[in-house]
């Protein structure tokens, strides 16, 4: 029931950020090289991915580095897909008035739904679990799969933290190299200075351009994604209770904005 669409806007932040980025060079200096260097990726890179992994599990660290790709394509939860989804159990609370939950259980089995949400409310309405005791079950599971989730955005605001803190480390490595050799050569200190500053460069380009909205967008997905999944515990619970569509409707849609509320009459024509 959830998908995953490439996310123009997201692109477009971007392609425009780094075009910032790369236009004020262009229009700065003719000299795009000095804004480069291997080393002080390394060690900007480098360094906060050492002090993330000290910091946390690898495993938990390396998922947090799959999902910077996946911010280019979120999951899917508009307006239109709340509705959808809601619609769904709407008519599931049609077929379960006339011929009781085993006929909605085996819609669920057929249509090979992996909703984990959906599937436990199946599985607890089907044991007998109902309403009032149904909500409360529904809830921890909500809240603890945000919460297990909720580590990937935590991972990249402690790198949007470690990045300049390396930024500064390489720079300062770099002074040190730089007066080491200097000597009498006072010419040395302007080249030697900006190679130094560039790792200062990249640490604040990676956790303001990358680490920081990376994390941003991760939460905001979750939290996108907790009020879709209410609105299905909701449906769910009003299902078990033997609600009919119309009371399904009108309790779903406080959890809608107005100009999206769902309204049967017209859906039935």
């Amino acid at each position: 029931m959830r998908k995953r669409i490439l996310s123009i806007w997201t692109l477009l932040g971007i392609i425009f950020g780094i075009g910032l980025f790369v236009s004020a060079i262009y229009r700065s200096t003719e000299n795009y090289l000095i804004f480069i260097s291997i080393n002080s990726l390394i060690m900007v890179l480098g360094g906060t991915f050492a002090a993330t992994m000290i910091a946390y599990h690898g495993r938990y660290v390396m998922s947090t580095i799959g999902s910077l790709f996946s911010i280019v394509f979120p999951i899917h939860l508009s307006p239109k897909v709340l509705n959808q989804n809601a619609l769904e159990v709407i008519e599931w609370a049609k077929i379960n008035s006339k011929e009781g939950f085993k006929a909605v259980e085996t819609i669920i089995i057929n249509k090979k739904i992996k909703d984990p949400i959906i599937l436990y409310a199946k599985d607890l309405i089907s044991t007998g679990v109902k309403g009032d005791r149904l909500r409360p079950l529904m809830e921890d599971l909500i809240e603890c799969t945000i919460e297990r989730q909720m580590i990937q955005a935590n991972i990249l605001q402690t790198m949007a933290g470690f990045a300049p803190g390396f930024g500064m480390i390489g720079t300062l490595i770099g002074l040190i190299i730089m007066l080491d050799n200097m000597g009498a050569d006072i010419s040395q200190v302007g080249p030697g200075l900006a190679l130094a500053l560039l790792t200062t460069l990249y640490g604040v380009l990676f956790a303001q351009l990358l680490f920081k909205p990376a994390a941003e967008k991760v939460q905001q997905t979750l939290e996108i994604l907790r009020h879709r999944n209410i609105i299905l515990m909701e449906s769910m619970v009003l299902l078990s209770e033997g609600k009919t569509s119309f009371e399904i409707q009108d309790y779903i849609n406080r959890y809608i904005a107005p100009s999206n509320w769902i309204d049967l009459t017209k859906t039935a024509k």
